[in-house]
């Protein structure tokens, strides 16, 4: 029990203890001070309750004294922890700033080392330096310290220099600044200066320097340069430069600029701050700069009171902005020209017959013509709406319009192979349909490919047609009987056939190297050399214009005869035939020669004829004039039997007569002597003077004349007397052909331009081997009739008509009868005028 008591006492002593010192260091009091006579009167208080404790007075003292030096260490302890904190939150503090010291001392030692150099520092009051830098570019050794001995690096006099001012700066501070020479001869700046009790003097070469300013001044050099350069080209370009500060105010322009903007000259421009640009462009230019640092525009700008277009391009630098416009108006007005050509072509593609389609770089249709639409016979809609190369080659697979392929995939990849070709190529596709396309597939330079499709399927069928013809005509000349060689406008021999090579006796082979018509010439020569007629082939082989075919016919020396043709080929060459005419100008020859002695024969008669004409006519005039006299009853009677034989005497005569007459005619028209006594002709009375010179034989043979003339038939113009003739020789003849009590007809009629007569009979008819010789002279054919003549009648017709300018034709009907009908043309005068 009184263990407890003790327990619970010294812990109450001990919380009194910590209330009061607490409350006292509260106060501020100092625990040093706490002693049994200063604490007494604090605890007088307390003293009722210590005697509850059973505590006493002293046992209250040493127990405040132990419990006042327990509060004492407590404290102390408190504080020296207080202080060792703080001690290293000073010590972290100092070491940061240390590192970071030392870290800018690096830097700086960097800095100062940057370049080959020595500092030797003397502290104050010390004789050994520090050294330090690269002491081997000076000395060429690393030992520091042979920094220190002057005299073995730099010249005798430098080093004595040196050592001068050292000490004069170690002993008074002086400072100095030497330029030496090291024994090497390279300069050396020394620097000496008195730094925080410290002697520091700085070595460094100054090659190196020297160096750096060489280059620097090399740099700067070609920086002026390069800026008058620029400024040169500046100023010798054709387009406005500027240059403007950040206020907006003109810093710099060139003489385009000051020609543009209409001022006098550059510093006039900049001093009255003219400018190119007008207000609103101006203000897009300054507001895209300071958004961007570019701008780029097409303007327009009126220079010299023209409109025209520049390319304006600003950088801004710094606040400030340099631009320059770059006159694009030709490119303007060529790129517009380009468009509208573009626009022509597509236009003329739309127009071709060739299908067109032009795919970009994305293998997208960019264009396509009708032609191409109505080829595949794809939708207007889907052509319109831009479907790649691909989809366009699927539908047309799809629909089968497309080449059958074994690899349809592999196929369209090749043909895709386009798009990175750089020449053009071309192909044929035969369709499921039987149509036959040419492709040409082309890139183009921009990208992508464009397609051309034409229907050659007509073409190739010509093509087949035409081999098969160039083959048959091949065959036909290889097979021709006539020589034929073709030279073409160069003058070598393209085309022959054996005929050729065997008339001329030439080797095939030869022919076959195209030799040049000299070289024929040459080698045909040995059968045929006139000079002249090789002269005439070779101009027409080789002559260029002036072009027409000359026939020539060449006697060769071995007595055979050719016919020669050269005739001009649309392709500007010629072809040459050689026909033996050999046997036919034989006989040419012969019937010439036939023919020669026929015409002189022919001569002979018909001077034979006008001699006996008028040998006959002169005497059988004089029997005609006696007979008449005879028959005049003025000469005294005759006797019935002499009246008789007086009569058939003067119709004999008559008659003789009448055929020498007729002969003569026909003489004098053969011999182009005939001349007509051309007049107004009365139609029917022409016919009644025919038909009564006709009476007395109509009579005597019973036969019956009809006249079918229109009573107003009127006249024409011709010679009246020989009308009368012709239509007397035709009753004449019609009369002698015409069988008794029969009957003939005469008939006239009137045309336009002609007036036509015809007499028909109707007698036996004449045979079709005759009826070309009716109009022979002295051709007389009875064909069983009573005719009987000379067979001058219708010659002597057919002259007097054709030399009215009319003709004259027969027509008959064995058995029936005969009409031969005269057409004289109305007007003489218009007859003579086309014979003119």
């Amino acid at each position: 029990m009184s263990g407890v008591v003790a327990a619970m006492r010294r812990t109450l002593l001990s919380c009194t203890f910590l209330a009061h010192g607490g409350r006292a260091a509260a106060q501020g009091t100092v625990f040093g001070t706490i002693g049994l006579g200063l604490a007494q009167p604090a605890y007088a208080a307390d003293l009722p309750l210590l005697h509850f404790l059973g505590v006493n007075h002293q046992e209250f003292a040493v127990l405040t004294t132990a419990l006042s030096l327990l509060g004492f260490s407590v404290v102390a302890a408190i504080l020296l922890m207080r202080t060792r904190l703080r001690a290293a939150r000073i010590e972290t503090g100092l070491r940061g700033e240390i590192q970071g010291l030392q870290s800018e001392a690096d830097r700086y030692r960097a800095l100062l080392f940057a370049e080959p150099q020595v500092l030797i520092a003397w502290p104050a009051g010390e004789d050994r330096p520090e050294v330090s830098g690269d002491v081997s570019s000076l000395t060429g050794q690393e030992s520091a310290h042979r920094i220190l001995a002057f005299g073995t690096w730099l010249a005798p006099g430098a080093a004595l220099q040196m050592d001068h001012a050292i000490d004069s700066l170690r002993e008074n501070g002086e400072g100095f600044w030497l330029n030496l020479t090291a024994s090497n001869g390279t300069p050396v700046e020394v620097l000496g200066r008195a730094i925080g009790g410290q002697a520091v003097v700085r070595i460094r070469e100054l090659s190196s320097v020297r160096r750096e300013l060489a280059e620097t001044n090399h740099r700067l050099k070609a920086l002026l340069q390069e800026t008058e350069m620029l400024r040169g080209f500046a100023q010798a370009v054709p387009w406005p430069i500027w240059a403007k500060r950040a206020d907006g105010g003109l810093q710099y322009a060139n003489e385009a600029y000051a020609r543009a903007a209409d001022a006098a000259n550059i510093q006039d421009a900049i001093e009255r701050k003219v400018e190119l640009l007008d207000s609103g462009d101006r203000a897009d230019m300054e507001r895209a700069l300071s958004e961007a640092a570019t701008y780029s525009a097409r303007l327009p700008v009126v220079v010299a009171g023209e409109r025209r277009f520049y390319d304006v391009q600003a950088l801004n630098i710094g606040g400030s902005n340099v631009g320059m416009a770059v006159d694009v108006s030709e490119a303007n007005a060529l790129s517009d020209s380009l468009a509208r050509m573009m626009e022509g072509h597509r236009r003329t593609l739309d127009q071709l017959s060739s299908g067109v389609a032009v795919f970009d770089g994305r293998r997208r249709l960019a264009f396509y013509n009708d032609s191409y639409r109505r080829l595949w016979g794809l939708d207007r809609v889907f052509l319109d709406s831009n479907p790649d190369d691909s989809s366009v080659l699927d539908r047309l697979r799809a629909a089968r319009k497309l080449p059958e392929q074994p690899d349809f995939r592999a196929w369209k990849v090749k043909l895709h192979e386009a798009y990175r070709a750089v020449e053009a190529e071309k192909d044929t596709w035969y369709l499921p349909d039987g149509r036959a396309l040419s492709v040409v597939t082309t890139p183009n330079p921009e990208g992508g490919v464009t397609y051309l499709f034409d229907d050659v399927t007509e073409s190739l069928d010509l093509a087949r047609r035409f081999d098969g013809l160039i083959r048959v005509q091949r065959e036909t000349l290889d097979n021709l009987a006539e020589a034929v060689a073709v030279f073409g406008s160069n003058g070598r021999a393209q085309l022959f056939n054996p005929a050729f090579a065997t008339m001329w006796k030439l080797s095939a082979e030869a022919l076959g190297e195209e030799p040049h018509i000299d070289t024929v010439e040459t080698w045909c020569k040995p059968l045929f050399d006139d000079a002249q007629t090789w002269r005439v082939i070779r101009e027409a082989v080789t002559r260029i214009g002036n072009r027409v075919a000359v026939p020539l016919k060449l006697e060769r020396k071995d007595g055979s005869v050719l016919d020669c043709m050269t005739m001009p080929l649309p392709d500007g060459a010629t072809m040459l035939t050689f026909q033996d005419i050999t046997d036919t100008e034989n006989v040419e020859r012969a019937l010439r020669e036939r023919n020669e002695a026929l015409e002189t024969a022919d001569q002979m008669k018909v001077d034979f004829v006008h001699h006996v004409s008028y040998e006959l006519r002169s005497p059988l005039t004089t029997i005609i004039g006696f007979a008449h006299l005879l028959n005049d009853p003025t000469t005294g009677p005759l006797m019935p039997k002499q009246a008789e034989y007086l009569n058939y005497i003067t119709a004999s005569t008559n008659s003789l007569f009448a055929l020498i007459n007729n002969i003569l005619d026909l003489a004098s028209i053969d011999a182009g002597a005939m001349t007509l006594e051309i007049g107004p002709v009365d139609i029917r009375k022409a016919i009644e003077n025919a038909a009564e010179g006709i009476q007395d034989r109509l009579a005597h043979n019973h036969i019956e004349l009809k006249i079918e003339v229109d009573p107003n038939i009127g006249s024409f113009v011709a010679d009246g007397g020989r009308v009368v003739q012709v239509l007397y020789n035709l009753l004449a003849n019609a009369v002698g052909f015409s069988p008794q009590d029969s009957a003939i007809t005469l008939s006239a009629r009137r045309t336009d331009h002609h007036v036509v007569f015809a007499v028909t009979d109707r007698g036996p008819g004449i045979p079709p081997e005759v009826k070309d010789k009716v109009f022979d002279w002295f051709e007389s054919h009875s064909n069983g009739s009573r005719h009987r003549g000379a067979g001058l009648g219708l010659p002597l017709v057919k002259s007097f008509v054709e030399l009215h300018g009319g003709r004259v034709r027969v027509d008959s009907v064995i058995g029936k009868g005969t009409t031969v009908t005269c057409d004289f043309p109305i007007d003489q005068a218009a007859h003579r005028n086309a014979a003119e």
